[in-house]
């Protein structure tokens, strides 16, 4: 029995996200598709593990998943069959074998997401899919002073969802990164783990910091209070990528 591990690339503008949903929705999750794709290489039914449960809109450069087959099929071919029958929206960017006790879920050390935003007094055509268009001039310089207050453990129940449920909200933000180039404004987060929603709502209310209409100080109340009413809106699905899975030694 082989355990492989797959790295992946997709467009989720047109999925419900990752991960099967138990209730049927008029657009396919990503891991549907990918695995009818996969038994259909294999000849036999086969489940694929996720390092990260990417919602609904939300792009992947480096989605990680795992599964076990006993089929001797090549990765090189494996890989080139499955690049020739996903959708176009979905690519295999690297297949490899691993230890029988790879998980790519549990084996993650940490996740790396960024959120694009066009910051333009126009909108552009292109990028309509994937950056958040802002008008507003953004004051750079504050929202990564304000953002420093988030690295570290925390509590972030005021990041999370409405309405979220999640057995531990404490979660450690490894770097916050906020880089602009030319119009294009990227804020790059690092965690363990992250809250439902919490990368969007965490930028959602940078905008608001960068913006003016929060002011210094502002994410440091809001953190402690642990009260999603006081921080910003959610940030659109489409500027969020998951651009990097970082793994445990072994």
């Amino acid at each position: 029995m082989r355990n492989i591990r797959l790295k992946l690339e997709y467009d989720g503008t047109n999925y419900c996200g990752w991960q099967l949903q138990s209730h049927p929705r008029e657009q396919s999750c990503l891991q549907s598709v990918f695995e009818k794709v996969l038994a259909q290489i294999l000849q036999h039914p086969t489940k694929v593990l996720g390092s990260s449960r990417t919602d609904a809109g939300v792009h992947a450069k480096a989605q990680c998943v795992n599964f076990t087959t006993d089929s001797d099929i090549s990765l090189d071919k494996l890989q080139e069959a499955l690049n020739a029958l996903l959708p176009d929206d979905i690519s295999v960017k690297s297949a490899s074998l691993v230890g029988k006790d790879f998980n790519s879920r549990f084996s993650t050390a940490s996740k790396i997401y960024r959120y694009t935003i066009l910051n333009s007094r126009h909108r552009s055509a292109l990028l309509r899919s994937y950056a958040l268009f802002c008008r507003y001039d953004l004051d750079l310089g504050l929202m990564k002073k304000e953002a420093r207050e988030l690295v570290g453990k925390h509590d972030f129940s005021a990041f999370c969802a409405s309405g979220g449920k999640h057995k531990n909200p404490v979660k450690t933000v490894r770097n916050i990164k906020i880089v602009k180039s030319k119009d294009l404004v990227f804020i790059d987060i690092e965690a363990d783990s992250f809250l439902y929603n919490m990368v969007r709502n965490i930028v959602g209310t940078l905008i608001e910091v960068g913006r003016g209409r929060f002011k210094k100080g502002s994410i440091k109340k809001i953190l402690r209070s642990k009260d999603r009413k006081l921080a910003g809106p959610t940030a659109p699905a489409r500027g969020l990528c998951l651009e990097e899975i970082k793994f445990k030694r072994v």
